[in-house]
């Protein structure tokens, strides 16, 4: 799918499974973030609206203000965290790679690689929009 052509109509009828949405305050400074960070893809990006690609998944990122009469919204908090309780794990990036250059776009980290019991080596990057980012690679 040429998600750099697609209209909102057939892109939105493509969609299947599990669905991600992120509202963001900033669509520009969330992709920055996420391509910087995580090295992915956006597609179509405005300041209202951006589809994003990892690993041949795709996810997508709104603009509060797109939102204007979906429920959510009144649910949104002022301050960060917005994402309290959502892990988002990417499994196919360096947790020192993605710590490196979290630090230098300016995000927190909340925990440094780390091995753990369940056979990932992982970290917990909190964007600016409050999301919990996990990088996390197979200790083998």
């Amino acid at each position: 799918m040429d998600y750099d052509k697609i209209g909102a109509e057939a892109f939105g009828e493509s969609l299947r499974g599990i669905g991600l949405n992120l509202l963001v305050r900033d669509v520009a400074a969330q992709v920055t973030f996420l391509e910087t960070v995580f090295d992915m893809k956006a597609h179509q990006p405005t300041a209202d609206f951006a589809i994003m690609v990892y690993g041949g998944q795709v996810f997508q990122l709104h603009q509060d203000g797109t939102y204007h009469s979906n429920p959510l919204l009144g649910l949104l908090p002022e301050n960060p965290p917005r994402g309290g309780g959502i892990e988002i794990r990417l499994y196919d990036t360096d947790p020192e790679i993605a710590c490196a250059a979290a630090l230098d776009a300016g995000a927190t980290i909340l925990q440094e690689p780390t091995d753990k019991p369940h056979g990932l080596r992982e970290a917990y990057i909190l964007c600016e929009n409050g999301y919990a980012w996990v990088p996390s690679r197979a200790l083998i």
